[in-house]
């Protein structure tokens, strides 16, 4: 395997496993991929964080925000490996419940990513809405 394939598989199985636990309500899982050394941001759809407080901060409200997923996909559009940093693009397919109510909706989202300890880590995250 490649450092790409290898990084794909990360992304097709950990990632995905987390990103579908959170819209389950349980954040935990996103943050033990996330990186915890700075910097570290998210510039949500919902709410922006800098730091590792302030995203822990945000990664709890969403678990406490979401529920009962009945899907997630990501669609991936674009992707690369170079040495010990990697980035996705692409498109979130989900739907859920947001504070109890039946949502789907799709955002663009593109991440940012850094080995450390030979193991991949999110360091940063953007977000948004994708509109008709």
């Amino acid at each position: 395997m490649t450092e790409r394939d290898d990084f794909l598989a990360w992304i097709k199985t950990d990632l995905y496993e987390a990103e579908l636990a959170l819209h389950n309500g349980d954040a935990a899982p996103r943050r033990a991929l996330w990186s915890r050394t700075e910097p570290v941001s998210v510039l949500g759809a919902w709410r922006n964080a800098f730091g590792q407080r302030e995203v822990t901060e945000l990664f709890t409200a969403l678990g406490k925000t979401f529920s009962h997923c009945t899907s997630y996909e990501f669609e991936l559009l674009s992707y690369d490996v170079v040495g010990d940093m990697a980035y996705t693009a692409g498109l979130e397919h989900t739907s859920t419940s947001v504070g109890g109510a039946p949502r789907t909706y799709t955002l663009r989202a593109t991440q940012t990513y850094r080995r450390e300890d030979g193991r991949w880590l999110v360091a940063h995250r953007h977000g948004d809405t994708v509109t008709d």
